[in-house]
């Protein structure tokens, strides 16, 4: 079988591919949303059904709140067996004012299909089923019927709201979802047409702080100057999250981190980001940006590679039109903590309450709550499946394959990586400015297709490592 054979059956049959992944958009499958429940379990049908016409033995297992759809077509024992992960739950669609059309009906425009779920998930873990079906349909695999490595899905229906059963899940099913290789598309290029691996992800400690004082709020006018200011002390608390140069103050934060190694260095390099088109698409000052956080990092290290403190939201007192001369009785922050390889959320969320309640003014009491977790993960460039992939990558593209890092989490990576003892290759097939999680997410047409023929590739890449 050749590039070609795969290239020439994929262009062949994008129409029909299009129509398929439309038909899917259009079940909103919102997880959060109690009132999509019945949509939920459609979308896992709907999968259900298009993996068994395929051929894969496939079942719908339940979990706590929403099911997932395991599949497998298992060829011979002496192969390597790759396991696709995504999932097939969307985000909300608010503020739906926003769209410029249904959400849950697509539509394609200018080389790109616009829809809820469009790009994160749908799209791309559709690809690598119809990149399963492109491998069964050409060369001598069409003569037998079969894949070049056992190949097994598990796509779940609760990414969206932090997948709360999938390492349950995970950990009763060990030797069902016994895999050499994870191979993941939920994540973007780091350009338009550039071949991407992402092999490290960021960890996650987020935290609600709550800052209290009096029993009730107070006239600013009788009690002004008297009393402790649950907002003014929160303001000074987050203040001291960060010294002068943008380090993280929180003794013992930087403890465990594993530094940027001279060989990430080089591929961060050759990644092609420019600091002004950055942030100029921010509406941001260049010179701004560049020199914000940790001294003798650059901007793009900074935002993969090292760790970050920032507070997401704020709220306490008086916040309707016009005036309220009031003190507030409490106020409310939310922080979160984006973590490095080596860094355990456990402990940097314990050490933040404790340096936010040390430092504290008189008078207020503290209390941090711990609201989600994840852990860091980081994948070697230099390994068998990895470098594979690049090559895979880099055939359909026609260009070098770029490593890249990202400052998202992915907590399953690290889950699949203990738990399974697997290789993980994480494979954007999106791109950045995706929309994802707001109005109007898309996916560009050509990368859908081009993620298609790169899923068949690397498949049959990985069956000869």
């Amino acid at each position: 079988m050749s590039k070609n054979t795969i290239t020439d059956y994929a262009k062949q049959q994008q129409d029909q591919h299009l129509k398929e992944l439309i038909d899917f958009l259009r079940i909103p499958s919102v997880s959060t949303d109690l009132e999509h429940v019945a949509d939920i379990r459609k979308a896992a049908q709907w999968l259900e059904e298009e993996l068994k016409r395929l051929g894969f033995a496939v079942e719908v297992i339940e979990t706590a709140k929403h099911p997932v759809v395991y599949a497998e077509m298992l060829v011979d024992e002496a192969l390597p067996t790759v396991l696709v992960y995504g999932h097939y739950d969307v985000q909300p669609v608010d503020p739906i004012e926003l769209w410029d059309s249904d959400p849950f009906e697509p539509v394609v425009k200018d080389g790109l299909i616009i829809a809820r779920g469009s790009s994160d998930d749908k799209g791309q873990v559709y690809a690598h089923i119809k990149g399963a079906e492109v491998l069964l349909q050409t060369g001598d695999f069409k003569t037998s019927g079969k894949l070049p490595v056992n190949l097994k899905f598990l796509i779940e229906g609760e990414e969206e709201i932090g997948s709360p059963n999938l390492d349950n899940f995970i950990a009763s099913n060990k030797a069902k979802l016994a895999a050499d290789v994870v191979l993941i598309s939920d994540s973007a290029m780091v350009a338009a047409e550039t071949p991407t691996i992402t092999y490290g992800l960021k960890g996650l400690s987020y935290v609600e702080v709550r800052v209290k004082a009096a029993s009730h709020d107070l006239h600013s006018g009788a009690f002004g100057g008297g009393v402790p200011n649950p907002i003014n002390g929160l303001a000074k608390m987050i203040a001291s999250l960060h010294d002068e140069q943008g380090r993280v103050a929180v003794p013992g934060f930087y403890d465990a981190v594993i530094d940027i190694q001279p060989q990430e260095r080089e591929a961060f390099k050759r990644v092609p980001f420019d600091e002004k088109a950055f942030a100029d698409e921010l509406a941001l000052d260049a010179t701004v940006v560049s020199s914000i956080g940790e001294e003798n990092y650059s901007l793009l290290e900074r935002l993969w590679a090292r760790p970050t403190l920032d507070c997401n939201g704020i709220a306490g007192g008086f916040q309707g039109e016009g005036a309220k001369t009031v003190i507030a009785s409490e106020a409310m922050a939310k922080i979160s903590c984006r973590l490095v390889p080596n860094q355990d959320h456990h402990e940097i969320t314990k050490l933040l309450g404790d340096f936010l309640k040390a430092n504290a003014p008189e008078g207020l009491s503290v209390e941090v709550i711990d609201l989600h977790g994840g852990k860091p993960a980081l994948t070697p460039m230099d390994s068998p499946e990895v470098q594979a992939a690049a090559k895979a990558l880099a055939e359909v593209y026609g260009k070098e394959t770029i490593f890249a890092r990202t400052g998202g989490t992915i907590p399953v990576v690290s889950t699949f990586q203990e738990a399974l003892k697997a290789g993980v290759i994480l494979v954007g097939l999106g791109l950045e400015d995706d929309r994802a999680h707001s109005p109007n997410e898309k996916f560009d047409l050509i990368n859908y297709y081009r993620g298609i023929q790169s899923s068949a590739t690397i498949l049959k890449a990985l069956a000869e490592i």
